[in-house]
């Protein structure tokens, strides 16, 4: 009797979330957490992404892979030899913009289009976002989420 009970008790809890979750994703509405999230830089994945090891909650950590908003690196798999070095030259201006870099805040995070990724604006210790600064160097190009153009005598 006591298991029936606790059984009802948990899928009358999760039904209110599953509901939310589905609500939103329904709608095409992004669910978004504001932050800040603190974190710490584990390495760069290439110009635009990075692994981080966010502490969402006390005592808790979590890695997670993030892309900085607003901004498009050039491909390192791509076709094309010029974006591919193009993305690596983006992927080394991160490293070097991030290299001393221990603590971070993570805002405005949302769910990427591919799994296991999140968005968020990146704001390091000092206030820099390494976003904006990668884009004023010319590194990397706008982005807001729409399709990209994947061309040789693009902007890299």
């Amino acid at each position: 009797m006591m298991f029936r009970t606790r059984s009802s008790f948990l899928a009358a809890s999760i039904a209110p979330l599953l509901a939310i979750n589905a609500y939103a994703f329904e709608s095409g509405k992004r669910i978004e957490i504001a932050g800040p999230v603190s974190a710490q830089i584990i390495r760069v994945i290439d110009g635009d992404t990075i692994l981080v090891a966010a502490k969402p909650w006390p005592q808790q950590t979590m890695e997670v892979y993030v892309r900085l908003r607003g901004i498009d690196a050039p491909e390192l798999k791509s076709s094309c030899a010029a974006t591919r070095d193009a993305g690596r030259q983006a992927r080394a201006a991160l490293t070097d913009l991030t290299r001393d870099q221990h603590d971070i805040q993570l805002m405005r995070i949302s769910g990427d289009k591919y799994f296991g990724r999140v968005v968020a604006d990146i704001s390091f210790s000092d206030g820099r976002n390494p976003a904006q600064e990668m884009l004023s160097a010319g590194y990397v190009a706008p982005y807001d989420g729409g399709h990209k153009k994947e061309s040789c005598s693009s902007l890299w």
